[in-house]
């Protein structure tokens, strides 16, 4: 058991599995030696076996909340929003004061269009960790949906602001910059944009928002250039191969509007997602 946590301190999973394992066929089962595992396999991204281990375990012995925090996670990646939220709840009952749990409360909440409750996660969480900029980021987003356009503005400048001079993290910049545009603010969201893409170039959502802001802009070539990119990104996404279409029939490109319109098509008729990825943190 020691290896094991050794290995997992190290980041060593597959190490980490192959030990818990052999405790497990040559030991009498321990609810830590499958807890373990269960965390091996969620960080493996082996959901429904490393949910397995955790049954496993409680038959055995309660988990603890940082077991259910990773249970609710599996659940999380498993898009079972229910029983996650049933497992963070859990989680928050028994652990008032954890930040980290209110604020995977509130995604869940989010992803369960239960817009209202999010803010109120996302809020405890930064009373509990203040100026977290990914909880102040996911609260600019249920603010928006709850139509507080203000407060939302609000939030994702504080996100960016609290980044300082070398910022990282790419969110707030393409939330506020696609709040903006929204509003038809498009010469003031294009900065922010501009900068979403500088930060994170290989999300091809912020090279599909920055393309729509140069279109706007009468900008074909620009937002030409963008979609291209979003369409080598994320080459299943027929939306992307709609909106680049529609820039080339623009710039009177037929042979390539053709094209891409044929490709979406093809995509549609395969079931392929119409929605652009965008990598949350």
């Amino acid at each position: 058991m020691a290896q094991a946590r050794a290995d997992i301190n190290a980041g060593r999973m597959p190490e980490a599995e192959s030990t818990l394992r052999g405790y497990l066929k040559t030991h009498a089962p321990t609810a830590e030696a499958h807890f373990l595992l269960g965390y091996v396999l969620f960080r493996e991204k082996s959901a429904k076996e490393s949910l397995a281990e955790f049954t496993s375990g409680a038959v055995l012995q309660r988990p603890s909340a940082a077991d259910l925090k990773v249970v609710a996670s599996d659940y999380v990646m498993l898009g079972d929003y229910g029983d996650a939220d049933k497992w963070f709840t859990a989680v928050v009952v028994e652990k008032p004061d954890d930040a980290d749990a209110w604020y995977l409360l509130g995604r869940t909440k989010f992803n369960e269009n239960n817009f209202q409750a999010s803010v109120t996660c996302f809020e405890r969480s930064l009373t509990l960790r203040p100026r977290h900029i990914e909880s102040e980021n996911n609260l600019g987003l249920a603010l928006m949906q709850v139509n507080e356009t203000d407060k939302a503005e609000a939030a994702f400048r504080k996100a960016i602001a609290w980044q300082g001079s070398s910022p990282t993290d790419a969110q707030p910049f393409l939330n506020l910059g696609t709040l903006m545009e929204g509003q038809g603010k498009v010469d003031q969201a294009l900065p922010y944009l501009e900068k979403a893409a500088l930060l994170a170039p290989e999300n091809p959502k912020i090279h599909e928002e920055l393309a729509q802001a140069y279109a706007a802009e009468q900008k074909l070539s620009q937002a030409q250039t963008e979609l291209e990119h979003a369409v080598k990104l994320a080459p299943d996404t027929s939306s992307l191969h709609f909106k680049l279409g529609q820039i080339y029939r623009k710039e009177g490109k037929q042979d390539q509007a053709a094209h891409e319109f044929a490709i979406c098509a093809q995509l549609n008729s395969t079931h392929s997602s119409a929605e652009t990825p965008n990598p949350p943190r």
